[in-house]
């Protein structure tokens, strides 16, 4: 019988002190997984038999919305103990997700020093440095010697979130160097920490964009970057496995984006989501589109008179639409890919465009060779109108295609820059935005040519 099912047994008798037992055993993520898909009231009669820093190890790895439900449920005091064994960014994170109530509460049970730190950190603004960074920091003063800086490491080490980095300050805490751990360890013992420090490095502003900050522990391979106020002064670091939860939030917010869905991005997962929230992040962007989709409606009827006298050129109106919205979709998922990662700027619209040009020209010709002889080779002659002629019809719809997969790849590159020139969000206009607008030009291109070159 396996482990879970060993303690899955022992909440069915209401063993929760054995069951406890075996999790307090676990590996902390593998605790989290199992206490995650069971009800609140059961995970606070098992929590309540094991120490309060297990707790705190097991929580923190919990997903957000089961931290929150938890705080709701547990007694304040219980929930104050917890949090003083919770990394400082995660418990300012938790306090400030949670309701007004709770955090109400819980404030009076908490000791000052951890009171006034999930205060601090969760002044900051959302998705700033200042919110996602943690407290705990390794530091020691610029006037001490190697074996001062060994002694206060090894005094501090137990409550820091990592201590590979020391970071080296003045009397008024303004960062001025960090040294490595192993540098510290085989340095002469006497001699002062300022001979081993190294003074060039990489820092975050307090109110530097989250995303940023991530960017850099990324471009410069760091295990964790130093935040500084606007004097300079060390208040935090952010390390890299916040790094990491970082760009997956952003990733997740840029994908909901990028397919229309609006309202906040956070951390809930889909099924804790409510059914109307999802309703209301999804239906401004739908219902908005659908209004302006009614364009393409106007204008196959003001070409009715097209349809009905070629009437074939309906059978291939799907292929239109499809070829316009993947080409036009995927220029824009390059070009906001690469303005995300910064190796474009607006400044280069014009190698963007110039660049696009020839991959759309080259798509073009190739898909509008294909639809030439999909309608040569596909097409009954009893479709053909009297009066026209199969290869006429099947180059005029081959040519149309073409000019169609030029103009959406075109307009798929250059409306994100054209968001991003305005402060906008490059991810929203790329789709499904972008597929209506495009579906409207594949409408007009492709009847006004009918009419222009087998009417006239």
């Amino acid at each position: 019988m396996t482990e879970d099912k060993v303690i899955t047994n022992f909440l069915e008798k209401m063993n929760y002190k054995s069951a406890a037992e075996l999790i307090g055993k676990m590996q902390d993520v593998e605790a989290a997984d199992f206490l995650a898909i069971i009800p609140v009231n059961e995970i606070i009669e098992i929590l309540s038999y094991l120490p309060n820093e297990t707790e705190a190890k097991i929580i923190s790895k919990l997903a957000l919305e089961k931290q929150i439900e938890l705080a709701r449920e547990l007694p304040p005091r219980e929930l104050s103990n917890i949090l003083k064994f919770i990394a400082p960014d995660d418990r300012a994170d938790l306090f400030k997700n949670s309701s007004t109530k709770t955090q109400n509460n819980l404030l009076p049970y908490l000791e000052k020093k951890t009171r006034d730190d999930i205060i601090k950190l969760s002044s900051y603004p959302e998705g700033s440095a200042g919110s996602v960074m943690s407290s705990n920091f390794a530091s020691i003063v610029d006037t001490l010697s190697v074996e001062e800086a060994l002694e206060k490491v090894r005094k501090d080490a137990p409550s820091k979130e990592t201590i590979y980095y020391i970071y080296v300050v003045d009397s008024d805490m303004h960062l001025v160097g960090f040294i490595f751990l192993e540098d510290l360890i085989l340095a002469e013992l006497k001699s002062n920490v300022t001979k081993i420090m190294k003074t060039k490095f990489a820092s975050a502003e307090v109110f530097e964009d989250q995303e940023s900050v991530a960017k850099k522990i990324e471009k410069y391979d760091l295990i964790a970057i130093p935040v500084v106020n606007h004097k300079n002064q060390l208040v935090g670091i952010v390390t890299h496995d916040d790094a990491i939860d970082i760009l997956r939030q952003e990733q997740t917010e840029d994908l909901e984006k990028l397919m229309g869905i609006t309202g906040e991005h956070k951390a809930y997962s889909y099924l804790a989501k409510p059914v109307w929230v999802h309703f209301k992040n999804r239906a401004y962007w739908l219902i908005g589109l659908a209004i302006l989709g009614l364009l393409s409606g106007v204008i196959i009827h003001q070409y009715s008179e097209v349809l009905q006298a070629v009437i074939i050129v309906a059978l291939f109106m799907p292929m239109m639409a499809d070829a316009g919205g993947n080409s036009g979709s995927q220029s824009a998922t390059v070009i906001v890919r690469a303005l995300a990662l910064g190796e474009i700027t607006v400044k280069d619209w014009l190698k963007v465009i110039w660049k696009e040009s020839k991959i759309s020209a080259m798509l073009g010709l190739v898909l509008g060779l294909l639809a030439i002889l999909k309608v040569v080779f596909l097409t009954s002659s009893k479709d053909i109108p009297e009066g026209f002629s199969l290869m006429n019809i099947a180059l005029v719809i081959g040519l149309a295609l073409a000019v169609q997969v030029f103009t959406a790849t075109i307009m798929g590159a250059l409306l994100p820059i054209i968001a991003k020139k305005f402060n906008a969000d490059p991810a929203v206009v790329a789709s499904p935005a972008l597929t209506t607008l495009v579906d409207i030009s594949g409408m007009l291109i492709y009847f006004g040519l009918v009419s222009l070159l087998l009417l006239q």
